[in-house]
């Protein structure tokens, strides 16, 4: 029964296979992505998580990456206990989502130069969903694209509340930046 079982499979397996699409993926699980929140005169508030996951789908644009939000590493251990229990509240919202598309994507006009890329879509954060635009620059060297670029987020957008205690030391708009390598 068991063989009769393996051999359905398998067929099953070689008649969709006509029909299953062969989109060229490229992924990587170790993005990398960067905030910056800083104000002059006072302490840096900045963050890097080095864990980030992401896949391209090269045949059409398609953009999709996710942030643990644990995963950002400060210097001031502080701090970063602050942001994981007041700020981004990583244990109900654990984690931050981009979907998304790079505009006129192609991978045939890569090259080693960068190219840039209208980046359009959506962001998950702290349980609200923002739209996100940026011109990313878009490379390729034998089997690995690079994706580099940086765009601006208001905490508030996201309801993520800064006390007015040091409401005067993290700056009203975020930067945000993003590096990916995604192989093949």
């Amino acid at each position: 029964m068991k063989k009769r079982n393996l051999y359905f499979i398998l067929f099953f397996m070689a008649a969709m296979a006509p029909f299953v699409s062969h989109a060229q993926k490229f992924a990587t699980k170790t993005g990398d992505i960067k905030f910056e929140a800083s104000v002059p005169s006072f302490e840096e508030v900045a963050a890097e998580n080095k864990n980030v996951s992401a896949i391209l789908n090269a045949n059409n644009g398609e953009l999709a990456a996710l942030a643990l939000m644990n995963g950002f590493r400060f210097k001031v251990a502080l701090m970063e206990e602050h942001f994981n229990e007041s700020y981004a509240e990583t244990a109900k919202y654990p984690k931050a989502v981009f979907k998304g598309k790079l505009e006129g994507f192609s991978l045939k006009a890569l090259s080693e130069k960068p190219k840039q890329f209208t980046l359009t879509g959506e962001l998950t954060l702290h349980g609200k969903t923002k739209k996100i635009n940026d011109v990313a620059m878009v490379s390729v060297k034998g089997n690995t694209i690079t994706i580099i670029g940086n765009f601006m987020v208001k905490p508030a957008d996201f309801d993520i509340d800064v006390p007015k205690v040091v409401s005067k030391k993290i700056a009203d708009e975020v930067q945000v930046t993003y590096t990916f390598l995604l192989e093949e």
